[in-house]
């Protein structure tokens, strides 16, 4: 009688297996699903003006941010080791048996070509690194979307095996798990035979048989540890960045603890292209309603009631700081120009180079009373990198849309 048996490649060690990538495989699935949620959240904070983003808590950006950049980055290590414990199913001949095959193996190309991308250019986005010509904002969320659709592509088609790998024992034999008819290549055994005389019936050649708890190398226990102990500390290098009482352990936060005032800094006034007559004696704050214009030089905006509010400053890169900030409410300035507070504003800089010239304010951030045009921070007038002679700051907003260097404030809406 002729038994059928699928093809398998030979395992170099027991560490790779079913068992171990499932394992991997959830936590990095957890961690690409965090950074995926938070990637939205933060993508709606910085562009749908129409997005009702909350000013409270005043954190609230913080924390979106920070799990962002903190998951992004966990996941690497997870994702390397789960490359490493499946990749010899990479190089299986040959590469396409049908039609089902094929999409299962290109779903699998899309999504590791895809994880590898957003992971690759998020690192470099936190360490000021752009060797792309292409806008990293659109090209990154572009990209998550097809992540997410190849991952829950990848988890459909393998739950079977993910299932009966993760109801077994770790270290337990592999032989009796099921293969997808995708990856079967069904063949006589009697041809398997021929090839080892040493095969009996129904059973498989020893250099081809799935490993067990004897088989040499890595233990998988130690495998799946190790994994998830390197993507702690890679979580950890990074984490400090937003929260406060890890700094000490952010070894790959590059913004932590610098910065003139005690407050990092991404764009210089040079970077921004600010002359320094701008800011200059002759310097002019412009607020503009429907009905009435206003102007104030900066002895002027001095002379206002100045309030005070302790914020966060919290940056796309994943760092963030809390800080005084001291200046005239966004609110008041309306009000001097018969505006309501509720009042969606363009808010315009001084800058003549780079991004984020202007930012638009929406309706809950402008009359929120903790939003400022700031003119100190820290006790001390705004240095010149900080925006001297003013800027916004405003609670819970991304720190690209804090903008420094005000010279006008119109209402749009």
């Amino acid at each position: 009688m002729t038994l059928l048996v699928p093809r398998e490649e030979t395992f170099p060690s027991r560490g790779r297996s079913p068992a171990v990538s499932a394992r991997v495989g959830i936590g990095l699935g957890i961690a690409i699903s965090i950074c995926f949620v938070t990637g939205l959240l933060s993508h709606a904070a910085q562009d749908l003006v129409w997005f009702p983003w909350p000013t409270s808590p005043s954190w609230g950006y913080r924390v979106t941010q920070g799990a962002h950049v903190i998951s992004g980055v966990a996941a690497i290590p997870l994702l390397l080791v789960k490359l490493w414990s499946v990749y010899p199913r990479l190089f299986v001949r040959p590469p396409v048996k049908s039609l089902v095959h094929g999409l299962e193996r290109l779903s699998v190309a899309l999504l590791v070509s895809a994880v590898i991308f957003e992971l690759t250019i998020g690192v470099l986005n936190i360490a000021k690194v752009y060797l792309w010509p292409f806008d990293f904002r659109d090209a990154h969320f572009a990209v998550a979307w097809i992540v997410a659709g190849s991952l829950l592509l990848h988890i459909a088609v393998k739950l079977p095996i993910i299932r009966n790998a993760l109801a077994r024992p770790i270290e337990a034999d592999d032989s009796s798990l099921p293969v997808s008819s995708a990856e079967t290549d069904e063949q006589p055994l009697s041809a398997t035979a021929s090839a080892d005389p040493s095969a009996t019936a129904g059973e498989m050649p020893a250099d081809r048989a799935p490993p067990t708890s004897e088989t040499p190398g890595i233990p998988r226990r130690t495998v799946v540890l190790s994994a998830y102990v390197a993507s702690g500390i890679a979580a950890l290098s990074v984490a400090g960045g937003s929260i406060p009482w890890l700094s000490k352990l952010a070894v790959l936060s590059p913004s932590i603890g610098t910065g003139p005032q005690g407050v990092p800094i991404n764009r210089t006034a040079d970077a921004a292209g600010i002359p320094d007559e701008s800011i200059g004696p002759d310097y002019q704050l412009t607020v503009v309603s429907e009905s009435t214009t206003g102007t104030w030089s900066l002895d002027e905006l001095r002379a206002m009631p100045q309030r005070n509010v302790r914020l966060p400053i919290t940056c796309v890169e994943g760092w963030s700081t809390n800080a005084d900030w001291s200046g005239v409410r966004v609110s008041d300035l309306l009000a001097a120009v018969d505006a309501p507070a509720e009042s969606r504003l363009r808010i315009i800089s001084l800058q003549t180079q780079a991004a984020f010239g202007e930012s638009v304010l929406p309706t809950q951030h402008s009359a929120d009373p903790r939003t400022l045009l700031a003119l100190r921070l820290n006790g001390e007038e705004l240095a010149r990198d900080h925006g001297f002679p003013c800027r916004l700051i405003a609670p819970s907003r991304p720190g690209v849309l804090q903008t420094k260097w005000v010279s006008r404030i119109e209402v749009i809406g």
